[in-house]
């Protein structure tokens, strides 16, 4: 064992005891409410899954099969939760949070936010920024130890990224889709207002990095105060395969969420089979389409929506 490894196990043990208290864990019931820390994480997760089952839950929460039957023995008797007979497996029940259950759950919600809202709110941007960054290296660094680290890098848009987005756009949908210059100039016009208008509080750009070189895109935009708009997806042929675009998209939801917006919404057209496939399985649902001539193709232009 490394001379200074105890004073490592010391200094992680104090900042626990430190981080617990101050978000105020440690009580009988969490945020004052009728439900235990274990319990509001199994409601967070019912809430914000479009739908699960029991097994899916215990595995990606680390809890005891038989500790979780209890906690959802006693959600069903409130009647918090509604279980159904899954399609493909009989023997698995499909759960899902119930209107009562919302209502439940949607105070503790405001309230964990009011409480980091709090937390945060004595600190300069800067210093927010500092925190943040510091549990992300948290998480990234302990999800090694679990699971193997992807073969890529996510990251937020640097000087010259946006240039390589028109560019690789440009290039590979003519390559690929046969489309003409005017989608380049439409991808164009996207990324530059982007840069025009960029509210780093409520917009995003992601660049998938590997190797050092850039492998995928995606942009997270306002489009109004409650509607955010998922646009410009893109993964490079070399790294397709490696879960890129479903993680970009995840990207997108979870800052979504974090700022507050009601629902995404995004355009795309029906030859784009791969990224369709990753925006349903995210839980978006297609809510129109029409036809239409562009970029040099007679094309199906197509809606879709997820509600946060």
């Amino acid at each position: 064992m490394p001379a200074n490894a105890a004073a490592r196990i010391d200094a992680v043990r104090r900042f626990n005891r430190f981080y617990t208290e101050r978000i105020g864990v440690l009580g009988e019931g969490f945020l004052q409410s009728p439900f235990t820390l274990s319990e509001v994480r199994v409601l967070y997760e019912l809430a914000h899954r479009p739908s699960t089952t029991a097994a899916e839950l215990a595995r990606d929460l680390g809890l005891d099969a038989g500790y979780l039957s209890r906690i959802l023995r006693r959600f069903a008797q409130r009647g918090l939760i509604q279980r159904r007979r899954s399609k493909d497996d009989a023997r698995q029940a499909i759960l899902a949070l119930g209107q009562r259950g919302k209502r439940a759950f949607a105070p503790l919600e405001q309230r964990q936010r009011n409480e980091v809202r709090a937390l945060l709110g004595g600190l300069q941007d800067a210093e927010q920024e500092r925190i943040v960054a510091a549990m992300r290296t948290i998480e990234e660094l302990l999800c090694a130890e679990s699971k193997p680290r992807p073969p890529y890098l996510l990251r937020t848009h640097q000087p010259g990224d946006i240039g390589w987005v028109i560019s690789r756009h440009g290039a590979l949908y003519a390559q690929e889709y046969g489309w003409d210059e005017s989608f380049e100039l439409l991808v164009g016009d996207i990324a530059l207002n982007f840069l025009r208008n960029f509210d780093a509080k409520r917009e995003r750009c992601w660049i998938a990095e590997r190797a050092g070189s850039n492998v995928g895109c995606v942009f997270l935009v306002k489009k109004s105060e409650d509607v955010a708009q998922l646009r410009l997806l893109l993964v490079e042929p070399e790294a397709r395969g490696l879960g890129v675009g479903r993680r970009l998209v995840e990207e997108c939801i979870a800052f979504a969420r974090r700022s507050r917006y009601e629902r995404i919404v995004l355009w795309t057209n029906d030859v784009l089979h791969a990224a369709r496939h990753i925006y349903k399985s995210a839980g978006f649902e297609l809510t129109g389409e029409e036809p239409h001539h562009s970029f040099g193709r007679d094309l199906v232009g197509q809606y879709w929506e997820l509600a946060l």
